[in-house]
Parts: C-alpha cells; sequence; structure tokens
C-alpha cells in the first residue's frame, strides 16, 4: 500500500470532496393529484361505458321499429343514434390518449436515485479506495 501523504502535500491537494446528489421525490400534493387523476379517469371510463351499452340498446330497439313501420323518422333517429355512440366510442379512445399524456407528465413515485459526485483527481481517488472511504469502511 502506498503512502500518498508527500505527494499531496507537495501538490498543495487537501482531501477530495464527495458531493451527495439526490433526485427530488415527488410531493405529496402530487401524489393526491395523480390518484385524483386516475380516479376521474376510472370513473369517466366506466360513465362512457354505460352510454355505448345504453346507445346499442337503443339502436336495436329503434331498428325494430323502423323495420315494422318502415317510417323514414325511425331510419332517421337509428342513424343519429348510430352516430351518437359511434362518437362515444372515440371519446372512450381519446381518454385513453389524454391520460397516456397525463400519466407521462406527471412524476414517478417509486423512482428515487442516490448518487455521489466524486470532486478530485485520479490519485486522490485511488487514495480513497484504498482507505476504504467509497466502500464505508473509513479507517484512519
Amino acid at each position: 500500500m502506498e503512502n500518498y501523504e508527500s505527494i499531496d502535500k507537495a501538490l498543495n491537494i487537501s482531501e477530495p470532496d464527495v458531493v451527495p446528489i439526490k433526485k427530488e421525490s415527488p410531493k405529496k400534493d402530487d401524489i393526491v393529484k395523480i390518484n385524483e387523476i386516475e380516479k376521474d379517469y376510472e370513473y369517466t371510463r366506466a360513465n362512457l361505458y354505460s352510454i355505448i351499452e345504453k346507445g346499442q340498446e337503443a339502436i336495436n330497439g329503434i331498428m325494430e321499429v323502423a323495420g315494422e313501420s318502415a317510417s323514414p323518422r325511425a331510419y332517421e333517429v337509428a342513424g343519429q343514434l348510430i352516430k351518437s355512440v359511434a362518437d362515444t366510442t372515440d371519446k372512450l379512445m381519446d381518454l385513453q390518449k389524454k391520460i397516456k399524456d397525463v400519466n407521462e407528465d406527471t412524476p414517478k413515485t417509486n423512482n428515487v436515485t442516490n448518487n455521489a459526485l466524486f470532486v478530485g483527481s485520479t490519485s486522490e481517488l485511488s487514495k480513497m479506495l484504498k482507505k476504504g472511504f467509497l466502500n464505508n469502511k473509513e479507517e484512519k
């Protein structure tokens, strides 16, 4: 094991600085907003599914009426219902896209990274490694 103290003195080098770097964790307000967004998404999604189901039932009923009566008005109403259900299914797909965009913008709750930044020369790093400083075995 070599001794670098004389080199450090000659070059006027002190102990190197180790600066911890922490990535900021999401705040409590951000987590609450994420939970509210998920809750609103599930509620909206359930409502859109319900509207689509009821629209399908209405289309089936009006198609029977239109077929039995051969009324142009009944066919017009059926066409409007079909368009309405199709628009609702488009809204469901838009909801998927919007929630994906929101999730990309919100911070992740389980992503914490701790790094240590070494500021110094390679000889200082070597000295620290030999002392065991970076392995949490500080020997003095």
